[in-house]
């Protein structure tokens, strides 16, 4: 028997037999999916069949430098925590909506609108155009709802394309009730601004839209994703799309944006159910 200083020795780990091929997998979702960490990682393994753990996972993931950049913090000043007004407790009950601007890569400016179902975490429309008027928001919504039926709610800030007649009275006549944040809260309304801070922080700072009339079918194609592929923590890592099959199993994927006539429906009865 050799007796040894606990010093001195020394654990050798042995690598798995799929430890090769797991780490190319590792490498090749790390480039398909940029913004993910090892957690989505890990979910995304466990999908395709891999019986693996999170803290092996982020060993590899470090080991690889595979580490995604940490966001700059960025400091806000101090004050009271809004609560979130009427929190939606099931599909289709409020939608949000707000715009967020990006430019063309001859810097045309290009407006979005952005309208997402609050329970589901589903991106329902991503519109643009140089300009979004109120009766473009109104045309947007009778679209929607055409195919989700009419939302008990929607949630908004003050913007002059929100508060508008046309759009006001337009709700109203469909009886759907509207949340306004208190001005200068953008926390009373953290739905939609989560959406576009994964909008911003994956997509537009990484591409450049030729024109205005290719920003819309580029948007489109991302919105699909989002909805169909991008697994969501808060959902326990589903996509949003096979969260809210849960709730309705024959549920439809929305068409592109126009391929409808919204007027051809009555609005009212799906909001009635008849």
């Amino acid at each position: 028997m050799v007796k040894l200083p606990r010093s001195t020795g020394r654990y050798r780990p042995r690598a798995k037999a799929d430890e090769s091929a797991l780490r190319a997998e590792i490498r090749t979702l790390a480039a398909v999916e940029n913004s993910y960490g090892y957690r989505r990682i890990t979910a995304a393994l466990k999908r395709h069949g891999h019986q693996v753990n999170a803290k092996r996972i982020q060993r590899i993931w470090q080991e690889e430098g595979l580490q995604v950049p940490r966001r700059k913090v960025v400091k806000r000043r101090a004050g009271p925590l809004g609560e979130v007004k009427l929190k939606a407790t099931k599909p289709n009950q409020v939608w949000s909506y707000d715009f967020i601007e990006d430019r063309t890569e001859r810097g045309q400016r290009i407006r979005i609108l952005g309208i997402v179902d609050e329970y589901t975490r589903e991106c329902l429309a991503l519109y643009s155009n140089r300009s979004v008027p109120a009766a473009a928001v109104v045309a947007q919504l009778e679209w929607l709802m055409i195919w989700r039926g009419m939302p008990d709610h929607v949630r908004s800030d003050n913007g002059p394309e929100f508060i508008a007649k046309k759009v006001r009275h337009w709700l109203r006549e469909h009886a759907c009730d509207t949340i306004f944040i208190t001005p200068g809260s953008p926390w009373e309304n953290p739905y939609i601004e989560s959406f576009f801070d994964k909008l911003r922080g994956e997509y537009l700072n990484q591409t450049l839209f030729p024109s205005i009339q290719e920003a819309q079918s580029l948007l489109e194609s991302w919105r699909q994703y989002y909805n169909e592929d991008r697994l969501h923590s808060p959902l326990s890592y589903q996509t949003p799309l096979e969260f809210a099959t849960q709730f309705d199993s024959s549920k439809r994927l929305l068409p592109p944006v126009g391929e409808v006539e919204p007027e051809s429906v009555d609005l009212l009865s799906l909001k009635m159910g008849e």
